[in-house]
């Protein structure tokens, strides 16, 4: 394992590699040497998902936040899904 930074890749690379590494790990037949170089691996790859998850988070409330910085809910309509008249003006959660 060497100690160089992963160049950048997008994030289900990230996590395709993280989940190969907890594969590995989790089959027991890395040295000691070795599971201990793949898990700081993976608290590296970890730390960049986490923080991409973060910018993504931010960039996506600052689009839903109206002049206030209260959250804008909008729900997404579709022609194909039939409106439930009976839920008609009632808040929308942000998840």
């Amino acid at each position: 394992m060497s100690d160089t930074a992963p160049s950048p890749q997008d994030f289900a690379a990230t996590v395709e590699q993280l989940e190969t590494i907890v594969e590995r790990l989790e089959s027991g037949e890395l040295s000691l040497e070795d599971a201990l170089g793949a898990f700081e691996q993976g608290v590296r790859l970890t730390r960049d998902a986490q923080q991409r998850l973060d910018t993504a988070e931010l960039k996506v409330r600052a689009l839903s936040e109206d002049s206030e910085g209260r959250l804008n809910v909008t729900p997404f309509a579709s022609d194909e899904t039939p409106r439930d008249d009976a839920n008609e003006g009632k808040e929308t959660p942000p998840w």
